[in-house]
């Protein structure tokens, strides 16, 4: 209990002197505060003020576990449908998609028809991209460089001045905003 006390004192807004130092006090201390004190030793005014304190502490617990909660399913939610928008911006390349397959199925030249169609989807796919912050990367004759490269082996280079440098792509690289989410697989001159 004398821990319970010296944690009441501390939160009080002066420090409350015990009785035997109250005569020494008596200048700087108010009688209020002498009483207050006399009436805080009694057993009832202690279990009510913990009480207080502890209904006080179960109610912050209990805010902070339920904002705590709804936090983890908002960022649930939101991780779940982060990519709507994108799907939604990528339907209409289905849509074109799903038009040429029964566009092919109609055409006596297919070979012709099927290119022009391809590259017409290809164009309109990476224009949507594009407008999500998608970047290709231009790799062709660059230096290879490890942050956006990732060589998949060495040949000899065709000329002195390609030597270090990228004379293959095997696989395109795409950043976001300038974030790499896919590195350049490439073939480096040596």
């Amino acid at each position: 209990m004398g821990h319970r006390k010296k944690d009441e004192q501390e939160h009080q807004e002066k420090p409350v002197m015990p009785d035997s130092d109250a005569d020494t006090a008596g200048a700087t201390q108010p009688e209020a505060a002498s009483e207050s004190n006399e009436n805080l030793t009694g057993g009832e005014d202690w279990a009510t003020r913990y009480t207080e304190l502890n209904d006080k502490y179960l109610r912050l617990y209990s805010d902070f576990d339920n904002f705590r909660r709804r936090t983890l399913k908002e960022k649930i939610e939101q991780s779940r449908f982060a990519g709507e928008e994108v799907i939604t911006k990528l339907l209409p390349v289905l849509d074109d998609i799903d038009r040429a397959i029964h566009s092919a199925e109609m055409v006596k030249d297919v070979d012709q028809a099927l290119k022009e169609g391809i590259v017409l989807i290809y164009n309109k796919l990476l224009s949507t991209l594009q407008q999500q912050g998608l970047e290709p990367m231009r790799v062709m004759g660059e230096v290879f460089d490890t942050d956006f490269h990732e060589a998949i082996t060495n040949i000899p280079a065709p000329d002195e001045d390609q030597k270090g440098k990228i004379v293959d792509v095997v696989q395109k690289g795409y950043m976001i905003h300038g974030k790499v989410i896919r590195y350049a697989k490439v073939v480096v001159g040596s």
